[in-house]
């Protein structure tokens, strides 16, 4: 392999690990996005009742919204135990109110036929094409059902799509084409202009209640992501808490659960109404549905090893598909589709700021770490007293020396009996299994090489497997047993890497970012912190 096929190898990785990492911030404007439009347009049906709820469908709605950021709390197991029998009998009422106007009105059934369609466009080709825009609408919000796939697997969720969700909704959707066939001024909500006049209230609250619940597997995503993201080291440490003893995948996180919210009350009230948010919602599905078919593409070549004619002819369909509809919405960035794409910037900017600072700071501590054989050397030379317990010194690269240990031989004159250099590192896998993610290396005179290996899904917790040493003969009792961790002090200057301005924007990231201690779930009454200066 010549160095020039080394870096066009690079550069394909990076503009892959990019358009992963875009798609990926796509689904915090989806976030954004879901809950907003989805209550809002539930209420909003209190306007077909009557127009005296003008004033206070907003209001309403944003107070739906703080009661669904509230509840996040008690995790998703808490919301599934309260609301869950709700969505089958939303789905089935859907599914009643399609089918009562698909019976009166049964000529509305030809939609099925695909050339109508292809008929439609072959004779108004541009209108055809700006209603793709409205048409995805359909299709939004059924791709966050797959949010909850490392919740539930995949099992539940196709047995749940394929028996009771596509049913009601392809139903619903023709009894709603039903109604607006009888009445055609019915095409602002046809929704709720399917159900009786006495229905209308009960159909609303239910209608809003669903909305609420849809809305938790996009937050429950955005949860999931960022955890993800910190476990890669794409975003700084996190508050993380799980809300379930059994269940690793549920969790919340206060951070992301406030920014949420009051994005989604920001929208709500700067948009003021469902068909307003309708083109930020179709740009922001659009885009990760394109960057998830070209990744899908590189998918089935790489891992799956399939043949290029029928990649591209598998991929190329959803392309094209995806395209068109992409095509579409792009129409409505100046209408609101702005939205998601400044949303994902920013998210995009904060993730590789972080990646790429952290890279940098690895290698201004490796240039000047002292290679831990000569720090042996060192000691077997000079043998400084050791004292009674276990030294536990966590690095980020298990090369080298760690800056707390040289700080603390410097300052205190002795060392541990015992010396554990700790690296813990996450895999790019989902998870580790127990037997596999411990690993002790004795490099003698009382010091040890131990490695711990997580999932990028898995909740990092050293003291618990720590124990797992014993087996490998070293043994540590907790209450002798201090851990020593490095914080760095960062000074932006003029060196080359990263530009300033990205520089103090990590700098502001690390500086805010969860501690250690409470990261590795290490006992606090057990840890140092030693500082050290570094220049980026």
């Amino acid at each position: 392999i010549t160095p020039g096929q080394t870096l066009t190898a690079n550069r394909r990785q990076w503009l892959l690990i990019c358009l992963g990492l875009f798609g990926a911030a796509l689904l915090y404007g989806d976030g954004m996005i879901t809950p907003a439009i989805s209550v809002l347009s539930a209420v909003e049906g209190l306007r077909i009742a009557t127009p005296i709820f003008d004033p206070y469908v907003i209001p309403i709605t944003v107070a739906i919204l703080l009661i669904l950021f509230l509840l996040q709390r008690r995790g998703t197991a808490g919301v599934g135990t309260m609301f869950g029998p709700v969505m089958v009998v939303w789905f089935l009422t859907m599914g009643a109110l399609g089918l009562w106007h698909t019976i009166q009105h049964p000529q509305v059934l030809l939609a099925a036929n695909p050339l109508r369609g292809l008929s439609f466009f072959l004779r108004e080709p541009t209108e055809g094409f700006l209603a793709l825009g409205s048409v995805f609408l359909v299709v939004t919000g059924s791709e966050s059902l797959y949010a909850d796939l490392g919740h539930f697997g995949p099992g539940p969720i196709r047995q749940c799509w394929f028996s009771l969700v596509l049913p009601a909704l392809m139903i619903n959707y023709l009894g709603q084409g039903a109604v607006i066939l009888q009445h055609p001024e019915a095409v602002t909500h046809p929704f709720f202009h399917m159900a009786p006049a006495w229905a209308l209230y009960p159909l609303v609250i239910l209608a809003a209640t669903a909305a609420t619940i849809a809305s938790q597997a996009v937050i429950s995503g955005a949860f999931s992501l960022t955890m993800q993201a910190v476990q890669l080291g794409y975003s700084p440490r996190m508050i993380i808490d799980h809300t379930s003893p059994t269940e690793p995948g549920q969790i919340y996180l206060p951070v992301v659960n406030w920014a949420l919210m009051i994005a989604c009350i920001g929208l709500v009230i700067g948009f003021g109404s469902s068909s307003r948010l309708a083109g930020a919602y179709g740009m922001a599905v659009t885009t990760t549905m394109v960057i998830t078919t070209l990744l899908f593409f590189v998918l089935v070549r790489r891992r799956w090893q399939w043949g290029l004619p029928l990649a591209l002819a598998v991929c190329g369909t959803f392309f094209v598909i995806d395209l068109s509809f992409f095509g579409a919405n792009a129409l409505k960035i100046a209408h609101g589709g702005w939205f998601p794409l400044i949303v994902a910037a920013i998210a995009f900017l904060l993730l590789t700021t972080w990646k790429r600072g952290r890279e940098i700071l690895g290698k201004q501590l490796a240039a000047v770490a002292v290679p831990l054989e000569r720090f042996q050397e060192a000691v077997r030379r000079d043998r400084p007293p050791r004292v009674p317990g276990t030294a536990v010194f966590m690095q980020g690269n298990p090369r080298g020396t760690p800056v707390a240990l040289l700080h603390n031989l410097k300052h205190h004159k002795v060392l541990h009996e015992r010396v554990v250099l700790l690296t813990v590192i996450t895999e790019d896998i989902p998870h580790v299994p127990a037997q596999d993610r411990l690993q002790v290396t004795d490099l003698g005179d009382g010091f040890y090489r131990m490695v711990i290996r997580y999932g990028f899904m898995q909740d990092p917790d050293v003291p618990r497997d720590m124990k797992r040493a014993q087996a490998a003969g070293l043994t540590l009792e907790p209450l002798q047993t201090t851990y020593f961790l490095g914080r760095e002090t960062l000074i932006v200057t003029r060196k080359p890497g990263m530009a300033s301005w990205r520089k103090m924007l990590f700098a502001w990231m690390s500086r805010n970012a969860h501690s250690a201690t409470a990261f590795f779930r290490l006992p606090a009454n057990r840890v140092v912190e030693l500082g050290v200066q570094v220049e980026l």
